[in-house]
């Protein structure tokens, strides 16, 4: 046996002696799991080499690893004219002039083998602790409970269960059948809220909505109530629950399913959209799934510091006019006494924080026509443009507000998409 040999293979996609078209006998070695370009003049060879021998010959070897019943469907592949070829893996291709600028269209979307990848880690990932780090693990429901105690002891706390996750909806009917059941209150969207007649929500919206099952304080002659309720909301919410302290601060969920022991947190059981960007379940809530975020440039805001706002040291605002923001300005600069004529660079920090991020303090607008002055607090020019950016639908505001941008990689999960839970699935096996 000859070991460097096999080494080679595993390190390399060797071909030799490739004819294909403009081919002239070409021999090489290209290295595995790097990144290769290949690169030349017009008609040298570069599509003959890539698509037309490798990718030709890789399509031939899967296509000759189907039955002869699937084959007699999709035909028999030429072999390239090559000598040999090792050390293939299997291989995809992708049309070099795509149309598709989707931001969120990856390889692995447009080939389907993500799809493939969120089946894998949704059955075969081990759930780790975002906190810890360590392994979750599966709790009874005594071992919950002695959790609970131990965490809440003296405490008045309220036990949830989640109905509604992510979805839209008016619930109507869900409001009417809790409530029949007996129950009075029911928490939405973070706030709670009684279970009267025809309560609903903005059916439009994506909602959280979780049964308040129980109200009590955490006391060891409560033993029996604890248990009981614990029982209900587990079974309520399919395995998993909610405590909120009674000044609704803090929420702790608990979970048959995956927990961690140490920091508390829990995890639902994994299904495929987890590991999904294009999911509302799986996607970063920072960036949305994109990976990247726009960050707000200054020195695009104010390219110039030399020149007053009348001369437009403030990008955004363009040239002078007499309309409404020019007047909050102009009132900006009575108070932290500057004009539009002082150049930027010789206003005060307090004067640059407030035109850029808002002012904490009312400033007072004089009117023209003699009637009664008043106060508004100005938004800054920073957050309005951050504002028009998330808010307005128009693509030519959008496109505005973005050329004061810049891309920059997402802080919460350094460019993977997904939010943290799902990159805490490691170790398929």
């Amino acid at each position: 046996m000859n070991v460097s040999n096999e080494l080679n293979e595993e390190e390399y996609l060797e071909v030799e002696g490739a004819r294909v078209h403009n081919l002239k006998n070409v021999s090489l070695k290209i290295p595995r799991n790097k990144l290769v370009v290949i690169t030349g003049l017009s008609g040298s060879g570069k599509s003959s080499l890539a698509f037309d021998t490798i990718y030709a010959e890789g399509q031939r070897r899967y296509i000759e690893s189907f039955g002869s019943y699937a084959r007699q469907f999709l035909g028999t592949l030429e072999r390239p004219d090559v000598d040999k070829i090792s050390g293939l893996s299997p291989v995809i291709s992708i049309e070099q002039k795509t149309i598709n600028r989707n931001p969120r269209s990856t390889v692995g979307t447009i080939t389907e083998i993500y799809d493939f990848f969120r089946l894998m880690f949704a059955r075969l990932g081990t759930a780790h602790s975002y906190v810890t780090g360590k392994p979750m693990v599966k709790l009874t429901e005594n071992q919950i409970y002695e959790l609970i105690f131990e965490k809440f002891k003296g405490e008045k706390i309220y036990m949830l269960s989640p109905l509604v996750k992510g979805r839209k909806g008016h619930y109507k009917e869900l409001f009417e059948s809790t409530r029949k059941k007996g129950f009075t209150k029911i928490r939405v969207d973070g706030k709670l809220y009684d279970l009267a007649d025809k309560t609903k929500v903005d059916r439009y919206k994506i909602h959280d909505i979780e049964l308040v099952v129980d109200r009590l304080s955490v006391e060891e002659s409560s033993e029996k109530r604890i248990k009981e309720s614990l029982r209900l909301a587990l079974k309520l919410g399919k395995g998993t629950f909610m405590v909120m302290e009674k000044d609704e601060k803090e929420v702790s969920f608990f979970s048959r399913n995956l927990m961690c022991l140490d920091s508390g947190i829990a995890y639902d059981d994994p299904a495929p959209n987890l590991f999904s960007f294009n999911s509302n379940y799986g996607a970063c809530r920072k960036c949305s799934g994109l990976g990247v975020i726009s960050e707000i440039d200054l020195d695009k805001i104010v390219p110039d510091k030399s020149k007053s706002i009348l001369q437009g040291a403030i990008a955004p605002l363009g040239a002078y006019k007499n309309n409404w923001i020019y007047q909050q300005i102009e009132a900006l600069g009575s108070h932290f006494d500057f004009n539009l004529k002082t150049k930027f660079n010789e206003l005060s920090e307090e004067a640059i924080s407030s035109l850029l991020y808002g002012s904490s303090e009312p400033i007072t607008i004089k009117s023209n026509s003699g009637l009664q002055n008043y106060e508004i607090r100005f938004e800054g020019i920073v957050n309005f443009i951050q504002r028009q950016s998330e808010e307005n639908p128009s693509k030519t505001i959008l496109r505005w507000a973005n050329s004061f941008m810049n891309k920059i990689e997402c802080p919460e999960c350094n460019g993977a998409r997904l939010k943290k839970e799902a990159l805490y699935f490691k170790n398929c096996k």
